[in-house]
């Protein structure tokens, strides 16, 4: 299925835009929204030829799955089959930068692309109120990766989701800047106990403080079982070189902490501040069409996150 081209709507994030974007979806055409974490791509995840747009216009595989956004837990628990951990979960952290994934309940209806195939779903309750107000109106769970071309970096603004998807979707409801500024992470629930599927915005010690127990890690090794396990992924078009103690002749330093530096994820050394401006940096640097070094952040709670998404866009690309 080929991506069509028609004209971009940028709607205000009041009640006719959000009228005017859930009509969009269940028209089953592609809506850009914001959540707190990043942008999202969104289509009815139970109109099939809908979800096939999104890989189509994102040029996403196929065999990588995507999050089903919901209103709340009532509109997850229509989808998945629910259990204790995720209700100490989604208590805790719902809504909130945390995608759990669970096995497919019966009679979901679902369309099997947004899975991948796999028996089961990945769900989360966004925090963003307009996102909110979007899934309520709208009635049902959009499937919405992150809304910018595959591998690319990941879209913080309305204007980084114009830049690689204008004429290619119905609208973008522009909701100002995301303020977590990394993707949902995501926890496993399927199995015998709580799996860490990939790092996000949400620190795994709070997690593992939450169940009163550790995550196990997933194997790199292991097949894909949720979104965002690419090994080359959130990629500027420009080299990214990490852990960078010295800046060589054309390159570009993203910095962390007090330091001489292109961009500063932030001088304070405050990893909340770095997530949030990690893409956005990095929007800005590639623009400017020379290599990219990135000083070293911390192998440490929401730094987890930062270097999982920053050794992703320094990944070898075929």
């Amino acid at each position: 299925m080929k991506a069509t081209s028609e004209q971009t709507l940028r709607l205000a994030p009041d009640a006719a835009g959000i009228s005017q974007a859930a009509d969009f979806l269940r028209d089953g055409r592609l809506v850009a929204f914001a959540t707190e974490t990043v942008y999202g791509l969104g289509a009815d995840a139970k109109n099939g030829a809908a979800v096939a747009s999104i890989y189509a216009t994102k040029g996403r595989p196929s065999f990588n799955p995507l999050i089903a956004h919901v209103a709340d837990v009532a509109m997850a628990q229509e989808l998945v089959e629910w259990n204790h951990w995720a209700d100490v979960l989604s208590a805790a952290f719902w809504p909130g930068p945390l995608t759990l994934v669970l096995p497919l309940r019966a009679g979901h209806g679902v369309s099997p692309l947004v899975t991948a195939g796999l028996s089961t779903l990945a769900v989360r309750v966004p925090a963003q109120d307009a996102a909110r107000r979007l899934l309520t109106a709208v009635g049902g769970p959009v499937a919405a990766p992150s809304a910018n071309p595959s591998g690319k970096i990941s879209p913080t603004t309305a204007a980084h989701v114009a830049a690689g998807l204008e004429g290619k979707i119905a609208a973008i409801l522009d909701d100002g800047a995301c303020g977590v500024g990394v993707e949902s992470t995501i926890v496993g629930l399927a199995g015998d106990a709580p799996m860490l599927l990939r790092p996000g915005g949400l620190a795994a010690e709070d997690i593992e403080a939450a169940l009163g127990q550790p995550l196990v890690l997933r194997d790199a090794a292991d097949p894909l079982t949720a979104p965002g396990q690419l090994l080359s992924h959130y990629a500027p078009n420009a080299r990214v070189r990490l852990n960078a103690t010295s800046v060589a002749s054309g390159e570009l330093l993203l910095g962390f902490g007090p330091m001489d530096c292109d961009l500063n994820l932030s001088d304070t050394g405050d990893l909340a501040e770095a997530a949030a401006n990690l893409f956005g940096h990095l929007h800005a640097l590639d623009a400017r069409a020379l290599p990219i070094a990135v000083a070293a952040v911390p192998e440490t709670g929401l730094g987890v996150a930062i270097n999982d998404r920053l050794r992703r866009a320094a990944a070898p690309r075929d």
